[in-house]
């Protein structure tokens, strides 16, 4: 069955220094973890000269399904599949992908998904707060900000969307209930600011704290890290563009882990842990979009990418 929907605008993050941190080689093997629509595996391919391999994984089907269609003269160089990169190590051995010689994450969300507005990501439209990667997960962004004690919604919102104002949130939140709109949550928060003027919409970091734990960002990306080293062949890259300070967080200390030996306690004075440095940093400094890029694409403003190789 030929699939005709027409595809969405969609601009790759750091696309270029994505594909050098890579080291893309003709017949080798690569992986990438946040598939979206495509953009950066097709990069892969094409630099690879249609050789490589690619396996490309999405928690979203409906990306997937765009993907497949913005890779279709690559399908004897693809395998796409519909899974969380929360599983890597079990989707690289199911499909024989092992070991790799680059692995590329690409933690923001597109913006094919904020741009639906059923999905309810964005307070630009007016929809359910649904906030979910995939159909399949249960909890939604509705559930948690209707049924969740005021209590626990203000260190949720503190906690993932580092908001200063959390518990008058969550107290006007609970006083709305139920709320049931993107557009009435947006408003409820912003009455809490009294027209102060903000960089950003006063509900930004509340709609982060939300998506994060709907579909346990943070968790998942802590534990697909650690998959990624032992899916890794010597001298295999692993690339990391991360898009908020948790994320990122997470991203360097494991770096900074996985770079030396011994990481027992300070004060221990004998060794203990045995752990043994697997990762070599190749950018001490991380790296964010160039100016020119940001002109393109202002949605890039926040992304920062690092870079290591396996020993």
């Amino acid at each position: 069955m030929t699939i005709t929907m027409p595809l969405p605008t969609h601009i790759p993050v750091m696309l270029k220094e994505s594909l050098e941190a890579l080291q893309i080689q003709p017949g080798k093997r690569y992986v990438d973890c946040t598939l979206g629509l495509g953009g950066h595996a097709q990069g892969i391919i094409e630099k690879g000269l249609a050789s490589v391999q690619l396996l490309g994984i999405d928690a979203d089907p409906e990306a997937l399904l765009l993907a497949k269609i913005r890779l279709k003269d690559y399908e004897d160089s693809t395998i796409l599949v519909n899974d969380n990169f929360a599983n890597l190590e079990s989707i690289c051995h199911d499909y024989n992908f092992d070991p790799v010689d680059g692995i590329l994450f690409d933690l923001g969300i597109s913006s094919f998904q904020i741009d639906t507005p059923e999905r309810g990501f964005s307070f630009q439209y007016d929809a359910q707060p649904d906030m979910r990667f995939s159909p399949t997960q249960v909890l939604t962004a509705t559930d948690l900000i209707n049924i969740l004690p005021e209590e626990k919604l203000a260190e949720l919102i503190r906690e993932y969307g580092e908001e200063y104002h959390s518990r008058q949130i969550a107290r006007q939140i609970v006083k709305h209930r139920p709320v049931l709109s993107t557009v009435e949550l947006a408003h409820i928060i912003e009455g809490i600011y009294h027209g102060q003027r903000r960089k950003i919409h006063p509900a930004t970091r509340t709609f982060l704290a939300l998506r994060i734990v709907v579909n346990h960002e943070l968790e998942n990306l802590a534990s697909a890290l650690k998959q990624a080293v032992n899916c890794l062949d010597r001298r295999g890259r692993l690339v990391v563009i991360s898009y908020h300070s948790l994320e990122d967080r997470i991203v360097k200390q494991f770096l900074k882990q996985e770079t030396k030996g011994c990481i027992c306690a300070p004060g221990i004075p004998i060794c203990t842990c045995g752990h043994v440095p697997s990762l070599k940093l190749i950018t001490k400094k991380v790296l964010t979009p160039s100016q020119s890029e940001l002109d393109i694409n202002p949605r890039s403003r926040s992304a920062k990418l690092r870079i290591a190789e396996r020993l």
